[in-house]
């Protein structure tokens, strides 16, 4: 029987990719979407060539009842959940601090910060040995952005992640006497659609010469780090990070 991950925001990027690979793994797959139905169609179709049971589910996770109806959806069709990774997050408009408004700020938050704390709350409940569990892995998509703070362009946005690390170090140590080990990954930049949300989707050349590396990342690679973090081959790592970002 095949173990069961949930990859928020996995119809596109990097949660597209650790989709794939997790199910070339050996994984049943939740793929999570907000608008991109047909986008998460063609995703699961690729699942299933791989020989993955793979679900479709639409969920904003930043609402609470939808993670509920996330979380029943994959009790109902998959089974017992074995991994989570908090993926799905937004990036809006570059700007300074002085012209961003509350609505704006809050947006990115409650995607980027609530939405993981709702998630792994439905994921504990159901993996930790003290509810009766088996144990399980977490592993939250954090951002080298934490890091360097991206001044001038997206500093809520790393802010928000800045608040995802702080989250994994202080879940690891809250559960990790409960059979669950959480890790993050922080990635760099990587070539995926959620630079053209933020208004520059050529972001990434644009920088790439400046990084040790001197290239961008893609999705494959954060992917790969993810799945190493998922697996039995890092049994004995939580509260860690593994950089994904060209040496930056």
């Amino acid at each position: 029987m095949n173990k069961v991950a949930l990859i928020t925001g996995s119809s596109r990027g990097i949660g597209a990719a650790t989709a794939l690979r997790l199910a070339s793994d050996g994984y049943d797959i939740c793929v999570n979407f907000l608008k991109q139905e047909s986008v998460a169609g063609e995703v699961c179709n690729k699942l299933t060539a791989l020989g993955s049971k793979a679900i479709a589910v639409q969920a904003d996770v930043s609402m609470e009842a939808d993670v509920k109806r996330l979380f029943d959806a994959i009790d109902n069709k998959l089974g017992r959940l074995d991994a989570l990774v908090n993926n799905a997050g937004i990036l809006l408009p570059q700007m300074r601090i002085e012209s961003m408004t509350a609505d704006r700020i809050n947006r990115i938050l409650t995607t980027n910060v609530t939405g993981y704390f709702l998630c792994s709350r439905e994921a504990i409940k159901r993996m930790s040995t003290k509810n009766g569990g088996p144990g399980g892995v977490i592993v939250n998509v954090s951002s080298a952005a934490a890091r360097s703070g991206s001044g001038g362009e997206y500093v809520d946005y790393a802010a928000s992640k800045g608040a995802i690390d702080t989250f994994t170090i202080g879940l690891a140590t809250e559960v990790a006497a409960e059979g669950i080990r959480v890790n993050g990954v922080r990635p760099g930049f990587i070539y995926t659609d959620i630079h053209a949300d933020g208004g520059e989707p050529d972001r990434v050349d644009r920088i790439k010469l400046q990084l040790p590396l001197q290239r961008g990342g893609q999705a494959e690679e954060v992917a790969a780090a993810i799945a190493w973090l998922v697996s039995d081959e890092s049994s004995y790592t939580t509260g860690a990070f593994i950089e994904v970002s060209g040496g930056r």
